[in-house]
């Protein structure tokens, strides 16, 4: 049997994560290569408006895997759009990783001060980081991770807020880097969470990727990524959510912002049942008067 084709982005992060998937593979006697692949987000592509970002990251490598030019993709779960495409299935959601955001600042002891210039390009991130300190100047940043490092060391922002799982993947630590508890800053649907994508039609396949699969990372993969489908929403707008899968109990936390963090909807339940919890948080946002922001969201330029 030949090497399977793990393609992913070709940012040293993407690399990272699929080089883990490849080494558990490894670890599982199944041999398999990293296939670096551009995608519009690496090219410079920009949305046209939060719903535009939406398969920025994904699309090139999901219409790989339907050339059969690779056999798995890897993808940061976040990133996938909500709705699974029929012919795409994803056959593995490994351990997750630390889902929580991160405070990258440039001085010790520097924290979310009236006048702090945070860097950021995620909505839901500046919608929390406004909710938490109204004083704080919200800074577009763009770029890889170590491109976002390099602009707080240098000044141009005072901090930065990185997913942990990224920097851990990335091997980076910093004494300047804060975890934000979730009471502060939710992350996003699937933050933390790998996502190996494979051709449903490749069933020996499927069943080789369950050796992969973590129960509770999936579990709770899925319960997010179902909240977001129940809430017509995607990852570019300022929805946050949690679920921790434990025994037979489920938790899931959602938070729905103002782009200004002027308002902001919390939503949580706890059940043995993931579609009820579900249904309970998106009803309670619902009545709370998610939907209008959502839609005053999607249409931000």
């Amino acid at each position: 049997m030949r090497a399977l084709r793990i393609g992913t982005r070709r940012s040293a992060l993407a690399r990272a994560q699929a080089e883990a998937v490849r080494a558990a593979l490894d670890a599982e006697q199944v041999d398999a290569v990293v296939v670096p692949l551009s995608t519009a987000g690496d090219e410079g592509a920009a949305p046209d408006g939060p719903a535009g970002a939406k398969g920025l990251w994904t699309d090139a490598i999901a219409q790989a895997l339907r050339d059969g030019e690779i056999d798995l993709a890897v993808h940061s779960a976040k990133d996938l759009p909500a709705h699974d495409d029929e012919d795409l299935v994803i056959g593995a959601v490994p351990a997750r990783a630390d889902p929580r955001d991160v405070l990258v600042v440039r001085d010790d002891g520097e924290w979310l001060r009236p006048g702090i210039r945070v860097g950021t390009s995620s909505m839901r991130r500046r919608a929390q980081v406004l909710a938490a300190q109204p004083e704080a100047v919200v800074v577009p940043l763009t770029g890889n991770v170590d491109t976002r490092l390099r602009k707080v060391g240098d000044g141009l922002v005072d901090a930065a807020i990185l997913a942990a799982a990224g920097l851990d993947r990335l091997g980076i630590t910093s004494s300047h880097a804060t975890p934000l508890g979730v009471d502060l800053m939710l992350p996003a649907p699937g933050q933390g969470a790998l996502a190996v994508q494979c051709r449903a039609e490749a069933r020996d396949l499927v069943a080789v990727l369950e050796l992969l699969d973590h129960r509770a990372s999936r579990l709770a993969l899925e319960t997010e990524r179902a909240l977001v489908r129940a809430l017509g929403g995607d990852c570019a707008l300022p929805l946050g959510a949690l679920a921790v899968a434990r025994g037979d109990t489920l938790r899931l936390a959602a938070r729905v912002c103002t782009p200004d963090g002027d308002r902001v909807l919390d939503a949580a339940a706890q059940t043995s049942e993931p579609g009820r919890a579900v249904r309970m948080v998106a009803r309670q946002l619902r009545d709370a008067g998610a939907d209008e922001i959502l839609e005053r969201a999607r249409s931000t330029p």
